[in-house]
């Protein structure tokens, strides 16, 4: 497996890959959203993994915030992951996720926020936020799904509420829509 940073040959490939490992309607507001951070953050971390010279698997981070009591204090979340369904239960999610989270280390982010399944980012050191002190940005959120890690520049006063940048909120990517509703 080799991991490295996105590419601009690699962008057809990743929407690609997003569109089908999440499937219709939702696959394609995934892969605009993947578009759409690219624009909007600069500083975001977009990494792949290649097998046999083929991009399989994508990955990433991007700059959000927590208000915190004290300040805000500048974070990030991990969305969207997603593995080509042929190359899923392999490893290379979870070789993804510790390759960003070593260079978000590394670039002294304290805390990494993210909605997901916990059976499988616990795997990866995630854990549930609403329990370590964390407020959720919306109410779509099942506290399950709300998950946090913290990397070496966590201090204990960096608690409050998890604030998703304006790109998420403009693709409806926060929390689950009820169809029902």
């Amino acid at each position: 497996m080799f991991l490295r940073e996105e590419q601009i040959r690699d962008r057809e490939l990743i929407g690609s890959i997003h569109r089908r490992a999440f499937g219709g309607e939702h696959g394609e507001v995934v892969a605009e959203l993947v578009d759409a951070l690219r624009r909007d953050d600069p500083t975001a971390l977009s990494f792949v993994s290649e097998e046999a010279d083929e991009v399989v698997g994508h990955v990433m981070f991007s700059r959000c915030l927590l208000d915190a009591a004290r300040r805000t204090v500048v974070v990030a979340s991990l969305s969207p992951l997603a593995v080509a369904p042929e190359w899923q239960r392999r490893g290379i999610g979870s070789a993804l996720i510790h390759r960003g989270l070593q260079e978000l280390d590394e670039r002294g982010v304290p805390l990494v926020f993210l909605e997901g399944d916990p059976r499988y980012y616990s795997r990866v050191g995630f854990g549930p936020a609403v329990e370590q002190g964390f407020r959720k940005p919306s109410l779509r959120i099942p506290d399950w799904a709300f998950q946090v890690i913290k990397l070496s520049a966590y201090e204990p006063w960096m608690t409050g509420t998890f604030v998703y940048s304006e790109t998420f909120w403009r693709h409806d990517c926060v929390g689950g829509r009820d169809e029902n509703a």
